[in-house]
């Protein structure tokens, strides 16, 4: 086990929101020079859920928070800690009090937390801690991002790429002691950060000089649209996301043979499959649905893992192997227990 305490967790809900719009590679024709069998071949993408102008995160990650709330049977006062993991909240300043304002999460502290596509692993280690200290009871994590927003749509190499959209998991404390039989859902993690590569994929600020009085000039901020070096990436997740699962496989004590499902960041499908490949697990062990979603970066794991656990593929008790990965750049794995 990678650490051991009086308190374990289980992940007891899950819920997803997506936006109405849908973006296909045909309409992509229209846009840039590209096709749909082009981008289905390289990426597996063929449509992805774009939000509207008048759209904005923080409802679409209240709705994904209400239903695993449901899920979970517990209600918005129950929660002590809201986690929000996202890289394009609605207010530079954080956008998980407002998601906290909008569910009545009235007893819970809420904060934002920034790792861009590994979002939601490193807010899946980051809230089992709050748990496993006996602070927290009831924790909910929500990975959720609107990409399309930054996206340059000039750029065939991002736009073809990025959805918007929102998932969540419930997460609830365990007294081990005062319940002998149960066990700690959180087998064991490996996260990672190599900021050598952050230049391989960015959103990055920028500024505009802005003269004030007395010769004194100040920079306006902005950010520019997402770039990506895709070579680079694929390089780095096929060797190092692998690495990560079996160096979190070793600390939970557990094979790759006792791994019920990989639910890999889905950003390719060419990487999920190559992930399975180096781990020698069929691929038929893995879930994917980036080919309706495209890269929802940081909510595309919880969204991929409630589409699983509502179609009645992912059971109760059954063992996950998580990873996140993206810019910073950074990676982690995580492997959990499913249900109560």
């Amino acid at each position: 086990m990678q650490t051991r305490s009086p308190f374990g967790i289980a992940l007891i809900g899950s819920g997803s929101a997506l936006p109405d719009g849908i973006l296909d590679n045909l309409a992509l024709e229209q846009l840039v020079e590209t096709s749909d069998e082009w981008i289905a071949t390289r990426t597996g993408i063929r449509q992805r859920r774009l939000a509207q102008p008048q759209e904005s995160l923080t409802p679409l990650a209240a709705k994904a928070a209400q239903r695993a709330l449901a899920m979970a049977d517990l209600q918005a006062a129950d929660l002590d800690l809201i986690l929000l993991a996202t890289s394009t909240p609605d207010d530079l300043f954080g956008s998980a009090g407002a998601i906290q304002g909008a569910i009545g999460a009235s007893h819970a502290v809420a904060m934002d937390l920034t790792a861009a596509c590994s979002g939601f692993a490193f807010g899946l280690v980051t809230a089992a801690q709050f748990l496993r200290s006996g602070v927290y009871r009831n924790v909910l994590l929500i990975g959720a991002d609107v990409l399309s927003r930054w996206v340059n749509w000039n750029d065939r190499g991002t736009c073809i790429l990025f959805g918007d959209g929102a998932g969540a998991v419930v997460l609830q404390a365990i007294d081990l002691q005062e319940q002998p039989a149960a066990s700690d859902a959180l087998l064991g993690f490996e996260l990672r950060s190599d900021g050598s590569m952050n230049h391989v994929l960015n959103l990055a600020g920028e500024t505009i000089e802005q003269p004030l009085k007395n010769g004194t000039v100040v920079g306006q901020g902005n950010f520019q649209p997402i770039t990506m070096n895709g070579q680079e990436v694929y390089r780095f997740a096929v060797k190092r996301v692998p690495e990560a699962i079996e160096k979190a496989l070793h600390r939970a004590e557990r094979s790759i043979e006792q791994v019920d499902w990989l639910l890999l960041h889905q950003a390719n499908q060419r990487i999920i499959d190559a992930v399975a490949d180096r781990l020698g697990l069929p691929h038929e062990k893995t879930i994917s649905n980036l080919e309706r979603y495209g890269n929802t970066s940081a909510a595309s794991i919880p969204i991929a893992l409630d589409e699983a656990v509502r179609d009645g593929r992912i059971q109760s008790g059954q063992t996950l192997a998580l990873a996140g990965f993206g810019a910073g750049l950074s990676w982690g794995a995580v492997i959990v227990r499913w249900g109560r």
